[in-house]
């Protein structure tokens, strides 16, 4: 072979080959169809799964409803642990009977333990309410772990030839063998769907999407009441009244802005409830009691306006101190809650930053409308101190 002449076909197919090797991401490259165990088991399906970088092997052999699976996923943090689960009677974790994997603390060698999810707030190692048999895990070199299993597919699920299934990471077990909780947003939401057993397909559950929607809904409602809009009725009353051009418009502009903040508050508070009532193992105490604390005081509040004195009626300074002071603690519990609220639900940052963005303009504002108050009320005090007496202001004819 000359120097000029071109290599023979399979070095160039192989110079080809390790190129494309070189330049495709591994992560791209990885999908459960590449992944190998080191007992070479074989399955019959693989699925790549589509929250939190999961993979499902399985075989179901219908004649003994048996099935026969192996669950990789990567822990959320460096000795966490991963689960697969099928909740024989619902969608969610709550409910579910699950197997779970993770590094033992002393031997670092991966194990598998059973756990009865009957609620968020219990759960507990214990048999499943169904038999699995052959329980074993491995780590596998890319620092994600494996769990095997056979499993006897209740005789109800096994006629429909469907089970829903829910797959989860988590960041630490403690000593004692308690799983520490994985995240309660995003992904870790998510990750559910129903298994097909006959077709090998698998759909994800629409209902994690659903409820961040009603999440999403229970935040904008929230921001922009208890967070935009009380503060801006607030900042008329204090500062347009000023003017006395502005009377009474600035009354029905802050008796507008409140009714509304009240009324999508509200609205805000119902949707809370609601998605409070649908996970009883969830439970965010400050946020919450924050909330109802801010409905009472708005209510009470709303009923200033028909309760509201005459301004030379002899109780209408104590009006004054009681529709005031309700008046700033809805102002700074409410802020107070929603960026409670921001922290609990964790959008993208852009959001967060938004919301900061308008407090800061409001605080602003506010800053250089106290300031022209107090030049507006000295003002005219001056005006008054040094006003001449007349005969009749003298007490004479």
């Amino acid at each position: 072979m000359t120097p000029s002449s071109p290599p023979p076909l399979p070095s160039a197919v192989f110079i080809c080959i390790s190129f494309l090797a070189l330049v495709i991401s591994p992560s791209a490259a990885l999908t459960c169809s590449s992944q190998k165990f080191t007992e070479n088991q074989v399955y019959s399906n693989c699925l790549d799964l589509p929250y939190l970088s999961s993979y499902l092997h399985f075989s179901y052999n219908s004649s003994n409803t048996t099935l026969s699976i192996a669950f990789i996923a990567t822990p959320s943090k460096s000795g966490g642990w991963i689960a697969w689960a099928i909740n024989p009677k619902a969608t969610g974790m709550a409910g579910s009977q699950s197997l779970v994997g993770y590094k033992n603390s002393t031997t670092g060698s991966a194990q598998v333990h059973t756990f009865d999810v009957s609620s968020y707030s219990s759960i507990v190692a214990k048999d499943l309410s169904f038999e699995v048999w052959d329980k074993t895990a491995e780590s596998r070199s890319d620092g994600s772990l494996a769990i095997f299993a056979k499993i006897k597919v209740p005789a109800d699920l096994a006629a429909s030839g469907k089970i829903n299934q829910v797959w989860q990471v988590g960041p630490s077990v403690g000593t004692d063998g308690r799983l520490v909780p994985h995240v309660y947003a995003g992904n870790n939401l998510q990750s559910k769907g129903t298994l097909d057993l006959k077709s090998g397909q698998s759909s994800t559950s629409s209902g994690g999407d659903d409820r961040l929607k009603k999440k999403n809904i229970h935040g904008i409602l929230n921001a922009v009441s208890w967070g935009i809009l009380f503060p801006l009725g607030a900042m008329i009353a204090r500062y347009i009244r000023t003017f006395e051009s502005a009377d009474p418009a600035w009354f029905y502009l802050h008796a507008f802005c409140q009714v509304s903040a009240y009324a999508i508050g509200v609205a805000g508070w119902g949707t809370g409830l609601k998605l409070g009532s649908e996970s009883p193992g969830i439970t965010y105490s400050t946020h919450r009691n924050i909330g109802i604390a801010l409905f009472v005081l708005a209510t009470v509040q709303i009923f200033a306006l028909f309760i509201r004195p005459k301004k030379d009626h002899k109780y209408r300074f104590y009006w004054n101190v009681y529709h005031h002071s309700f008046g700033y603690a809805i102002l700074i519990l409410g802020i107070f809650n929603v960026f409670k609220g921001i922290n609990i639900l964790k959008p993208e940052d852009k959001w967060k930053t938004a919301y900061m963005i308008v407090i800061i303009a409001l605080g602003g504002i506010s800053l250089l409308l106290e300031a022209i108050t107090w030049v507006v009320v000295l003002k005219r005090k001056s005006r008054k101190s040094t006003k001449p007496y007349d005969g009749y202001n003298n007490g004479q004819s």
